[in-house]
């Protein structure tokens, strides 16, 4: 297989036909593969405190799988059917990946985020109509079970709880407490009258050698995901076995030799979300490489960034995963005299990555960073900067072999009229193997599928040129999804209780640069006639009522009129404009430059650009602009 470093080498690996490759059909196949390859060597790798980070519990890949193989036939013996929904509310544990990959075995695994509270997670579980929910037993530092019981009374049709103790991994004292706290007193829920077992007990009632029920089918449901990643309302993806199986098959073949037996990838993002999952999780252990996971927190756990280069140098971790947040903090901990040699590359997704920062840690580091994009509708991954070519700062990269994505030209109803043309900004589509089957409530499929030459394309709602290379660029958003540290936040979730307060007529929510989170939210707001109420007074009303602390307004601005299309609908961009121009204002102020004119535009290719000139100081003012991933222009 060819190392990629252009699209020639895609459509060379392209020339042999898929049918002809030897695919992994589902992630159970795929984990089975990667045990036959690499049974003896290390699989998963866990240390519950960074403190600790040179004492993990380890398993080998013959280990793994059988209790992945085990968790299967044990959800298949307490009713999960393959129609039949299994929800998780787990931090990153090693069970979670048993949780995971031996539910979608025997059933439909629903991946829910721990940081929602109660009332969204039993939303999320009707809405999903799960039938067991697996969690943590009651902990001291965790209000887990607390949320996850609370929901579970509201939930209709739930049959049972599984409860995963952290004690196993707790030393010292801490630890003989949770571990004489687990034999002692089982939890319960009041006024619910169903089982609530032992995970870790359960599983030894079943085999573990092979699974005691016919494999599920490439093309039926292997899980359900909430598309907003960790906020937003209960839009749940559906995604074949194939999907999944296929897509980090194609990332491991982009890499290639990046996912091989004696390969290290640390995982530090949450396993609730699809590339915690599918890149730092599937594609892996299907190969036969060694995952290293970080604390039940990820990159959050108290003291993983701070050690995150001696952690490379102890495991000599060749890749990981990553969000800007995460590459712009990792530059705040010195490598000292650690050796990070063994470190070949690291992806970055979820949020354009400032070239500042892209250049300044690769500089530091001697790290390639891939900069790559996925959606949890198109399984994970569907484009990465190639690993042999050299990197196009800014672009989301060349498309993985086997799934398609181009530029489309649509008209006002979504509807195709032709490709787009070479640097032409368009919808950015993907057609393949990795789409989903479309989301749970069917009222949330209108709108997403482009009809092109007699085949179904999924409208990701980002907007993209390509250029002459084959290499992507996106230019804009039209979901309008504010992306704050990679966390997805749906301005309907601040909209939308704004909209109740009695003075407020309306509000739109949208994302202002943020040199750390790369986007914080701001909402606007217009007043009703003869209303009144200050930006303090609403924003005290947005935190009290908005559910998601992520998805609290930094700012809360009042205008006398939201701008608005020639149709009546709230023009977005012109207040995306408005927060670019005051993050330049507020730095030319801060760097004491001379600034003698701004405008801040949509650019045809480049998205909004912030054209600027500058007279004193307008090399401090440049270099205070490039942590921000919107484009500058600027002369002095």
């Amino acid at each position: 297989m060819s190392s990629i470093a252009s699209l020639a080498d895609v459509l060379h690996i392209e020339s042999v036909p898929l049918a002809q490759r030897s695919v992994p059909q589902t992630p159970y196949e795929m984990l089975r593969q990667g045990a036959l390859r690499a049974p003896g060597q290390p699989a998963l790798s866990f240390f519950f405190d960074a403190e600790h980070f040179d004492r993990p519990h380890v398993w080998n890949h013959e280990d793994l799988l059988r209790r992945i193989t085990q968790a299967a036939n044990l959800f298949r013996s307490i009713g999960i059917g393959r129609e039949d929904v299994l929800a998780f509310v787990l931090p990153n544990l090693p069970e979670t990946h048993f949780v995971i990959w031996g539910g979608e075995a025997a059933g439909i695994v629903f991946a829910i985020n721990p940081l929602l509270e109660s009332e969204q997670i039993a939303e999320l579980l009707n809405a999903a109509r799960a039938r067991w929910l697996v969690t943590l037993e009651p902990t001291p530092g965790t209000d887990l079970w607390e949320k996850t019981s609370a929901a579970a009374r509201k939930v209709n049709g739930l049959r049972g709880i599984l409860t995963i103790s952290m004690s196993p991994y707790v030393s010292g004292v801490r630890g003989l407490a949770l571990r004489a706290m687990s034999r002692v007193r089982r939890p319960r829920v009041p006024g619910l009258d169903i089982p609530i077992l032992d995970f870790k007990s359960a599983l030894r009632t079943v085999r573990d050698d092979r699974l005691e029920f016919e494999p599920p089918r490439p093309d039926q449901i292997a899980s359900y995901f909430c598309t907003g990643g960790t906020t937003g309302l209960p839009k749940i993806a559906t995604r074949t076995h194939f999907s999944e199986a296929f897509d980090a098959w194609a990332m491991s073949i982009f890499v290639e030799g990046g996912f091989a037996p004696g390969r290290t990838i640390f995982c530090g993002l949450p396993l609730f979300h699809v590339n915690g999952q599918l890149v730092t999780g599937l594609a892996p252990l299907g190969n036969g490489a060694h995952v290293v996971m970080g604390t039940p927190q990820g990159y959050r756990g108290p003291g993983v960034l701070a050690r995150f280069w001696a952690i490379v140098a102890h495991y000599r971790v060749n890749a990981f995963s990553g969000v800007p947040t995460v590459f712009s903090a990792l530059l705040q901990t010195p490598i000292e005299s650690h050796d990070v040699s063994s470190l070949d590359f690291a992806l970055c997704g979820a949020a354009p990555m400032p070239q500042a920062l892209f250049s300044t840690f690769v500089a530091q580091t001697g790290t390639r960073i891939l900069e790559a994009y996925g959606l949890t509708e198109g399984a994970c991954a569907s484009s990465a900067n190639p690993p042999f070519g050299s990197p196009r700062i800014g672009s989301i990269g060349l498309r993985f072999p086997y799934q398609d994505m181009r530029v489309l030209i649509v008209d006002d109803n979504g509807t195709y009229l032709r490709d787009a043309a070479f640097d032409e900004v368009g919808v950015l589509a993907i057609h393949g193997p990795n789409v989903f089957a479309g989301y749970l409530d069917p009222r949330h499929n209108q709108g997403i599928w482009i009809e092109r030459d007699g085949a179904r394309w999924l409208h990701t709602g980002d907007m993209a040129r390509q250029d002459s290379d084959g290499y992507f660029w996106l230019t804009g958003r039209k979901k309008e999804l504010i992306i704050r540290g990679g966390h997805n936040i749906d301005p309907a979730l601040i909209e939308a209780p704004l909209h109740t307060h009695p003075a407020v007529a309306l509000a739109a929510a949208i994302g202002r640069p943020d040199a750390h989170a790369g986007e914080v939210p701001v909402v606007y707001v217009q007043l009703k006639p003869g209303a009144s109420a200050t930006s303090e007074e609403l924003m005290a009303f947005a935190m009290e009522n908005v559910r998601e602390r992520a998805a609290w307004p930094r700012h809360v601005r009042v205008l006398e009129a939201l701008p608005v299309t020639a149709v009546g609908k709230i023009f977005k961009p012109a207040l995306s404009m408005r927060e670019i121009e005051d993050v330049v204002r507020g730095h030319a102020t801060d760097t004491d430059a001379e600034l003698i004119a701004l405008d801040v535009f949509q650019h045809p290719q480049r998205g909004l650009l912030a054209k600027i000139q500058a007279g004193r100081n307008a090399g401090a003012l440049k270099q205070a602009l490039a942590a921000y991933a919107f484009a500058t222009e600027l002369a002095s």
